[in-house]
């Protein structure tokens, strides 16, 4: 790298000095950018670098937004029909806990009945507790 294009990515990166994927790109564009250089004073691994230098080069400023970390599935979740039991019975009970609603489930559903904390998770997505 060159005397100038030092200075240059040296005030580009006072400037931009807080890591952001649009940052680290517009300075990995100069054609004289050492990838690898850049992550490290940016403190990123090169992996990531080089996914942002892809992802704008397939979709603009846009591809760069933070993305979802929520899984496309949920194979483990609770079957809503479980869900709608739980609902039903603390609404027939609404002093009962996840542990009383448990223990009443085992004896319902057996093995497929969902622990004690997921029942108080289920209560507290629908506005139960």
């Amino acid at each position: 790298m060159g005397d100038s294009t030092r200075l240059v990515c040296h005030a580009l990166e006072h400037y931009y000095r807080h890591v952001s994927p649009k940052r680290v790109v517009l300075l990995a564009s100069h054609p004289d950018a050492n990838i690898a250089r850049l992550c490290r004073r940016f403190g990123i691994i090169r992996a990531t670098g080089y996914k942002w230098i892809a992802r704008y080069r397939d979709g603009g400023t846009d591809a760069l937004a933070d993305r979802t970390r929520r899984p496309h599935t949920s194979p483990s979740r609770t079957p809503p029909e479980i869900e709608t039991d739980v609902v039903r019975l603390r609404d027939q009970h609404p002093v009962w806990g996840g542990r009383k609603l448990h223990t009443v489930l085992q004896r319902q559903f057996g093995e497929r009945a969902p622990a004690a904390s997921t029942i108080t998770g289920i209560l507290r997505r629908h506005g139960r507790l």
